[in-house]
């Protein structure tokens, strides 16, 4: 048992608790196993839970107390599975037809230095899309990650959907290297937060992330009100912040 279990640790997983899509290093293990002595622990991510626990080391349930994976649209506490939600029964099948038609059109004219592919992926509570395409190369991730900044090719895409899929009620976050989510408004990460009301009884949140600035996929919950948000340039900057404010 925790010595507070009525305050909880959250973390993003790419940036914040490993290298983006790589597998949790020991000394970010054995951290978190000595935080979960000082209070509840848990991880939201916005990949689906094959992903996060792959970067968990296929360990994510024994790890932490909470996983929430696609924002906490897949959820277990502990090793136990709670309730869950489908983007394709927000959206329906035509309106998810029009912004995958719109998408694939929209990058098929997309003039970047490289594509590759899997553009979009489908999971179950949201679409993750990316120019360059998925399958690209931890290189070629990397390139494009650097282009990004200076020729914005992902704000720009958001913006312009944003415009023509402004009846939809989604949402559009940029996040990782490559992609960016879509997901309804309010199906961000403060969705897991649901959670925590309905299966446990916190008086403090503290989460901890890298995308942090608006726009970022860690901005709702890192300055929603129900949370105590902190910005980390790295996994080591976590290990960092974790001794200075635990003393761990």
């Amino acid at each position: 048992m925790a010595e507070d279990p009525k305050t909880i640790c959250l973390f993003d997983v790419d940036g914040t608790l490993t290298v983006a899509r790589k597998v949790i290093t020991q000394d970010m293990i054995d951290t978190l196993a000595a935080l979960r002595k000082k209070c509840t622990v848990g991880l939201v991510g916005g990949s689906d839970f094959v992903k996060v626990n792959e970067q968990m080391g296929g360990n994510a349930l024994t790890m932490v107390d909470y996983t929430f994976a696609e924002n906490g649209l897949t959820a277990y506490k502990g090793e136990t599975e709670l309730e869950g939600q489908s983007f394709l029964k927000f959206i329906g099948e035509d309106n998810l037809k029009r912004v995958v038609n719109w998408t694939l059109k929209y990058i098929a004219d997309l003039d970047i230095p490289q594509k590759r592919g899997t553009f979009i992926e489908f999971r179950n509570g949201m679409l993750n899309i990316s120019p360059i395409g998925r399958n690209c190369s931890r290189e070629e991730r990397n390139n494009f990650e650097a282009y990004d900044k200076t020729a914005n090719v992902r704000k720009t895409m958001v913006a312009l959907m944003e415009k023509e899929f402004a009846d939809l009620g989604l949402k559009f976050s940029i996040g990782g290297q490559i992609s960016f989510d879509v997901f309804p408004i309010g199906w961000d990460k403060t969705y897991c937060l649901r959670h925590l009301k309905s299966h446990g009884e916190f008086t403090k949140i503290h989460f901890f992330g890298d995308k942090t600035y608006e726009g970022g996929n860690d901005f709702e919950i890192f300055s929603s009100d129900e949370t105590i948000g902190h910005t980390v340039t790295s996994p080591a900057d976590t290990i960092s912040q974790l001794k200075e404010l635990f003393g761990i």
